[in-house]
Formats: structure tokens, C-alpha cells, sequence
């Protein structure tokens, strides 16, 4: 990201810039108590970031462990992050943790059809569900979100071409 000629890097610094530079929207809580948990989910949910590869580029066994994974972090989301929220994170407003978590929201639907998987059960994690679509239901969410459909295509595609060429 760029602002005023000035670049600013990694996701997160880039979100705790914007919320300083447009207070009038807050991403992160005016109470320090809130905005430190917040700051700790946000570094949770950067720090499972490395799942979305993992899973890509696993098979076989390795595969079912990553798969162990995302489900001990959908577990960590619905019985401990998301136990208070009402709509989002941050209550009815959206807040930097749900964009720290978009990862599970859009991704994770994406690879498991990629993969021919399914790891998110909604029933399991009514919580993460209901979170998931009040996410997604937001205009700006929704309509910059890359086309599920197309990403599919393209990573099967290209999945299938690393497995292709790891077998010769």
C-alpha cells in the first residue's frame, strides 16, 4: 500500500495505519483492555496464515495433520474468540480481528473444494458459520471478494500441474 507517495507494508501494520490515519472508522476499540485482546487475536489469526500453503501443497498424511489444524483453530475461533460477538468481532461494526480472520471466511471454502475436502462443518461451529456470513454480507466484503468459482478453477489447475511435474 501507498499513501501520500509513502509505502506501507504487511497487512496488519497497513490496517493499524489506516486506523490511525481515519480515526472517524475505527478498526481496532478505543478501550486499551478491547484493543489489546483484539491485538492478540489479530496476531492468533496472522499467526494460522501459514495453514492456507500447508493445506495446498499437503497430501496424504501430512494433509489429514494440516486438516487436525484448521480444525483446532475453528475450534479456538467458536469457543473463545467468537463466545461474546454479537455480529463481528468489534460487535455489530466490523473490526480488524474479522479481517484478520478473512483467511477463514473466503479461503477456506475455496480449498476445500479445490482439494475435494471438507473440514468446516457449519453444525460444528455455529458460531464461526454465523460470523462467516454476517462477514461476508457486508458490501464491501462481498463485492471485492476474489470469484470463489474462478480461484477454484485456477488453483485445481495449477495444483494439478505441481503434481504432475513432482511425479516425473
Amino acid at each position: 500500500m501507498s499513501h501520500d507517495g509513502k509505502p506501507i507494508c504487511e497487512s496488519t501494520v497497513i490496517l493499524q495505519y489506516i486506523d490511525e490515519i481515519w480515526p472517524q472508522n475505527p478498526l481496532l476499540p478505543a478501550d486499551p483492555y478491547d484493543r489489546a485482546v483484539a491485538l492478540f487475536w489479530i496476531k492468533f489469526a496472522g499467526a494460522k496464515g501459514y495453514l492456507m500453503p500447508k493445506l495446498y501443497y499437503a497430501d496424504g498424511e501430512e494433509q489429514q495433520a494440516v486438516v487436525k489444524e484448521w480444525l483446532e483453530m475453528l475450534e479456538v475461533m467458536e469457543e473463545h474468540v467468537l463466545i461474546e460477538v454479537k455480529k463481528f468481532f468489534g460487535g455489530d461494526k466490523i473490526n480488524m480481528v474479522d479481517i484478520a480472520f478473512s483467511f477463514v471466511a473466503h479461503w477456506l471454502g475455496v480449498f476445500e473444494d479445490v482439494l475435494g475436502l471438507e473440514i468446516f462443518e457449519p453444525h460444528k461451529f455455529p458460531r464461526v458459520s454465523s460470523w462467516i456470513q454476517n462477514f461476508k454480507s457486508i458490501p464491501v466484503i462481498k463485492d471485492d471478494l476474489p470469484d470463489a468459482d474462478k480461484m477454484s478453477t485456477f488453483l485445481k489447475h495449477v495444483r494439478e500441474m505441481r503434481l504432475a511435474s513432482k511425479s516425473n
